[in-house]
């Protein structure tokens, strides 16, 4: 009777969702599932966050997608797709390259997609490196095995869940551990071939020295077993299915909404303050939000301890970028299409934040007709950069405005080298910097990911909840290392059966 009792108090429970991002919106399914009331508030005019696309000139730049994890029936999280309403009916680009590496010479290195063709390749290119291509490729075979249980978020996990999930994974443990302490440009180092070594060290995060390669295991992986396509329709087509859905469960949503404070009373969340001096009350308070903004601004930095102190004090993040979008007259038809584009190296270096670089990367969307008018295309471009650069140059904003220009400028005279009478058939540019991030997202330092993947970090488990204050959660990329899209649905699912779990509530899930 008490739990029948505390089960029915549930059901007129209600949550406010700070965010309607990828996390907050999922959040806001399953709380709508289980019989909550949620509302979500979001600070921009559309829902989405990182997960998300601009339009220019009858051309759509996507901001995020790349590939999405789960886009298989055989993968765990797809089920997770299909609980938010965007499988099954969508539409599935599943590429043969992960990208290509040009060097001198017309060399190129292709990252299939399928393992033995790539196993292939790389001991065409270098025989003499058979022993360091075979590991490699057995570490994406091992990987292939992988598919991690998805069904109960681990706060919950009994010891027998514990034991279940080592005798699932034990097979791999030996594998996980060995590569997930070897940063990706240390593993380069062993190709003795010059250009493959060069090539391998530009395939991933090159710049950031401990990403760990266990993530391109991973990422290769899903990709052999067609499990991570592209969604057509990017980031947009992602966010307005999760929007869809949560509309359709009887979610409110608030956009231009900004959150400016939680309400805190008796060490308890009981709702927020908007920047427009609004009050909105709830029982339970969830932020999807940035991390720093949502514990040192809305919350003022009252519930902390010297661990998660440490995190923001000293934080090791995705870093910021330069992204550059282009709308051109052409079709790009003989570019095979691909995960990640390609990289080329260019006669004049691109100076971005008084960084040279040396070679670029184009990302060409000749496989996702919905973003460019028919025979035209939409092509991406990007660079990490110095958030405290442009920080500074916000504060001017000619000059600002002026370096977006020479960004652009310098990119399509890069690629009009590269693809002769490119530059006369741009019909549309636009440069977002960090700035862009900050402004319509509130990432924290212009970190398109949060918490940048490390040796470290993979292994961190952070709290969903702050020391000291009840009746509040966070979900989202800052606290799930790593990011990604499908991580951060999966958060919102998480945060909401630890809620059910609190309120005696069984945990259950509808499909559309």
């Amino acid at each position: 009777m008490i739990s029948e009792l505390v089960s029915e108090m549930a059901m007129g429970k209600s949550i406010i969702i700070i965010g309607a991002g990828i996390t907050g919106l999922s959040a806001g399914c399953y709380g709508q599932m289980n019989g909550y009331r949620t509302s979500i508030f979001e600070m921009h005019d559309k829902t989405g966050g990182v997960c998300t696309g601009w339009k220019r000139k009858g051309y759509t730049i996507d901001g995020c997608m790349h590939w999405l994890v789960g886009t298989s029936p055989a993968n765990s999280f797809y089920h997770i797709w299909e609980e938010l309403g965007v499988a099954p009916g969508w539409s599935i680009v599943d590429h043969e390259q992960y990208m290509s590496i040009e060097g001198e010479g017309g060399k190129v290195f292709t990252v299939y997609a399928d393992i033995d063709r790539l196993e292939q390749h790389m001991k065409e290119l270098a025989p003499e490196d058979k022993d360091v291509i075979e590991e490699l490729t057995k570490g994406v075979r091992d990987c292939t095995r992988m598919n991690m249980p998805m069904e109960k978020a681990p706060e919950l996990y009994s010891p027998i869940d514990g034991l279940k999930m080592m005798f699932t994974t034990f097979p791999l443990l030996r594998s996980m551990r060995k590569w997930g302490k070897v940063p990706s440009l240390d593993f380069a180092r062993r190709f003795k071939n010059p250009f493959l070594r060069a090539a391998f060290s530009t395939t991933f995060i090159a710049d950031v020295a401990d990403f760990p390669i266990l993530c391109m295991l991973m990422t290769l992986a899903w990709l052999h077993r067609k499990a991570a396509g592209y969604l057509v329709g990017g980031g947009l087509a992602l966010s307005d299915a999760i929007e869809r859905r949560y509309l359709s469960l009887g979610g409110e949503l608030h956009c231009k909404s900004r959150v400016d404070e939680i309400l805190v009373e008796s060490d308890k969340a009981v709702g927020v303050r908007l920047a427009d001096g609004t009050e909105h009350r709830g029982d339970i308070v969830i932020s999807a939000a940035d991390g720093h903004t949502t514990i040192f601004d809305m919350l003022d930095g009252r519930y902390i301890d010297e661990k998660i102190r440490g995190y923001y004090d000293n934080p090791k993040l995705f870093p910021p970028l330069v992204y550059i979008g282009l709308g051109v007259a052409r079709s790009f038809d003989s570019v095979p299409s691909s995960v990640a584009g390609m990289s080329f190296p260019i006669d004049k270096p691109v100076t971005i934040a008084e960084q040279e670089h040396k070679r670029l990367g184009v990302q060409i969307h000749n496989f996702d007709p919905t973003l460019a008018p028919k025979g035209k295309t939409v092509l991406k471009v990007q660079f990490n950069t110095d958030y405290d650069y442009w920080k500074k140059l916000r504060q001017a904003p000619e000059r600002y405005n002026a370096e977006k220009e020479q960004v652009a400028e310098q990119v399509i005279t890069a690629l009009d080298q590269r693809f002769p009478g490119l530059a006369a058939s741009v019909e549309m540019h636009d440069v977002a910097t960090p700035m862009t991030w900050e402004r319509y997202t509130g990432n924290w330092r212009g970190s398109y990911e949060g918490w940048l993947p490390t040796a470290q970090s993979l292994r961190l488990r952070m709290s969903k909840t702050l020391p000291g204050l009840d009746n509040f959660y966070m979900a989202g990329q800052w606290v799930e290392p790593g990011g990604g899209l499908p991580t951060a649905a999966m958060s919102g699912r998480n945060v909401t059966q630890i809620i059910c779990k609190k309120d005696n509530r069984q945990f259950v899930t509808t499909m559309p």
